[in-house]
């Protein structure tokens, strides 16, 4: 049976993932949506049959226009454009958009009964409760496609949710887990994003150097499973085999184990709930040999404990955590910022925002996008404090 597909972000390494699946089975593409990248999106809608191609930068929809000549796909931008692309008619839609930006395109994209497989976990920081619950209201079965998550979907249907005791995300650390603190200063930004295990894009891989990357899934997972923040943990874990743990209250803990490949959760969403076949990596355990835990360091990675902080506060807090965190990272690989710089800034924005009163819990998406604009406009303002100490 054909499945139809849109993919929000079809160009990062979670649209391109998700399209070497398509490749393989039976499926229809209906959407694919980029922000300015008009060659790539192109060839991809000419490649897949797209009826709808998107670009969110209005400014590169002249090219994509021109490159998709002649097709049947229809080609729109903006978030008008985004929103279409969102909302068209398709089983599946899978939102792989990084940052906040991701939020009110995959809001648009809710259809009754349709699965969305969500691959941008700013939706839940920025506007977690009212994201599951517009999703629960008009029926959209939510997928979670990050590694961890996914894995904790799959541990939960081993028990009734109110036998839970305790959910625990594995991190692998990332490149700089063993390093000491005075070399963490002079990182650079190429070092940075060198993952040890995953590939993936620039920022969510110096959002894993720092352990941000950890504490915005802790995040996502309190909204996604509906979990008390005393529920949740993080354990370092760098062969990165083991994807998350849910304890039962029993002295049970079942973990899901898995070969470091982001196809392979992506693979369980585009079946759900079946399991597709496909040709997918092993686990080979007497290669992987030994696997390894370790406690968090929080010292020498404070942003994994203000995300912690952020969990524990709730309301705009963890929108005010991620819009700072996307600035520092901005800053940080233009080099006006040190690698140890941006949990300072986060840290600096968020008392800030405590300050002025900015951390209430969003009631609709326009609130949201409010108090993430604020929060970027304060770390604009913050920035020059801590780049000067950075150099």
């Amino acid at each position: 049976m054909v499945k139809s597909v849109s993919i929000l972000g079809a160009t990062g390494s979670i649209g391109t993932s998700t399209l070497d699946l398509l490749r393989e089975g039976d499926y229809r593409v209906v959407a694919l949506t980029a922000n300015s990248d008009a060659k790539k999106l192109a060839a991809l809608a000419r490649e897949f049959d797209a009826e709808i191609a998107a670009v969110s930068d209005e400014s590169a929809f002249p090219e994509l226009k021109a490159l998709l000549a002649g097709t049947r796909t229809k080609v729109v931008a903006g978030p008008e454009g985004m929103a279409e692309a969102s909302a068209a008619d398709s089983e599946i839609l899978l939102s792989a958009i990084v940052g906040a930006a991701g939020l009110a395109p995959t809001m648009a994209g809710f259809n009754a009964g349709r699965k969305v497989a969500l691959a941008n976990k700013e939706c839940l920081v920025v506007a977690g409760r009212l994201f599951m619950r517009a999703a629960q209201e008009q029926g959209v079965t939510v997928l979670p496609v990050d590694s961890e998550h996914n894995a904790v979907f799959q541990a939960l249907a081993c028990g009734k949710r109110e036998a839970v005791a305790k959910v625990t995300l594995t991190a692998s650390g990332g490149p700089f887990r063993a390093m000491s603190r005075e070399r963490l200063a002079v990182v650079t930004p190429e070092e940075a994003v060198r993952h040890p295990n995953w590939s993936m894009g620039a920022k969510i891989s110096i959002d894993s150097a720092t352990l941000m990357n950890k504490g915005l899934e802790l995040i996502e997972a309190r909204y996604l499973f509906d979990l008390d923040p005393a529920q949740l943990d993080v354990v370092i874990h760098p062969q990165s085999v083991v994807h998350a743990l849910v304890e039962f209250h029993d002295g049970a803990v079942v973990a899901q184990m898995a070969h470091p490949d982001m196809r392979i959760p992506i693979g369980f969403c585009l079946g759900w709930p079946e399991r597709l076949a496909w040709n997918a990596p092993k686990l080979d355990l007497p290669r992987v040999g030994a696997l390894h835990f370790e406690a968090p360091d929080y010292e020498r990675f404070p942003a994994l404990q203000l995300a912690r902080n952020a969990l524990e506060q709730g309301g705009g807090a963890p929108n005010v955590l991620n819009a700072a965190n996307e600035v520092a990272i901005e800053a940080f690989r233009a080099r006006r910022l040190s690698f140890q710089g941006i949990p300072g800034l986060v840290e600096a924005v968020l008392e800030k925002a405590a300050k002025e009163g900015y951390l209430a819990e969003a009631n609709t998406v326009n609130d949201a996008l409010r108090v993430d604009h604020v929060a970027r406009s304060f770390a604009a303002t913050l920035l020059p404090q801590f780049a000067a100490k950075a150099s």
